[in-house]
């Protein structure tokens, strides 16, 4: 087995590209591995995470008709970017998908989706197979019982694929405060998306600013 350890095996904005993969109306009805609120939540983060630091970010979904489109929180954040429909349930058997990711000449692909044993374990695991550095957020993902959840992501380790939460994957793209053109939008991402985190963050602001008693001017 080869380890995924050292610097260079973090993820960097450079060369990273993000597929949303079947966050629909259909498939989040029989999510209950994760709270689906909070599941859309998550995903929307990672897609505003993703804008913010340039990652280029391939939307899919399949039989939209039949299954319904994407939710808002995320297409909003892409305006006017096309979804790719698909019939095949494997994203990475869609030549479509698979040129979109590869016209982007990153080489870390990073994989969300519903339903996690179904829709992303699929694509994991044929583009592990071809030599691609996989990278799957599982909280921005889930599957029809925790159980189906765990053993998607215990196989896909097992074929090689790095597991992250989404606000893992922004911070590892940041990697330093000091990176000012992003560490902005970053935080506003944590505010919206991060939960306690943004909260804590406005508190902050909050305490910063405002004047110790007996000493205003």
């Amino acid at each position: 087995m080869t380890f995924r350890n050292g610097l260079t095996s973090l993820l960097r904005p450079e060369d990273s590209v993000l597929v949303l993969i079947d966050h629909q109306p259909y498939q989040l009805a029989n999510v209950n591995s994760h709270e689906p609120q909070m599941v859309v939540s998550n995903t929307a983060g990672l897609a505003k995470a993703a804008k913010a630091f340039g990652v280029p970010t391939i939307l899919t979904f399949v039989i939209a008709a039949r299954g319904g489109l994407l939710f808002p929180q995320i297409t909003e954040v892409f305006p006017g970017q096309e979804v790719i429909d698909r019939t095949f349930i494997n994203t990475w058997q869609d030549p479509k998908v698979v040129n979109a990711v590869k016209a982007t000449g990153r080489k870390q692909l990073i994989i969300a989706g519903l339903w996690t044993e179904v829709c992303v374990a699929m694509p994991a695991i044929q583009a592990l197979g071809e030599g691609w550095d996989v990278t799957v957020v599982t909280d921005a993902s889930g599957g029809v019982s925790v159980e189906a959840h765990q053993v998607a992501i215990q196989r896909m380790i097992a074929a090689g694929a790095n597991m992250m939460t989404w606000l893992a994957v922004a911070a590892e793209w940041q990697r330093d405060w000091a990176r000012a053109d992003t560490a902005g939008a970053l935080t506003e991402v944590i505010i919206q998306h991060a939960g306690g985190s943004g909260i804590a963050f406005l508190w902050e602001q909050q305490l910063l600013n405002t004047p110790v008693p007996g000493n205003a001017g």
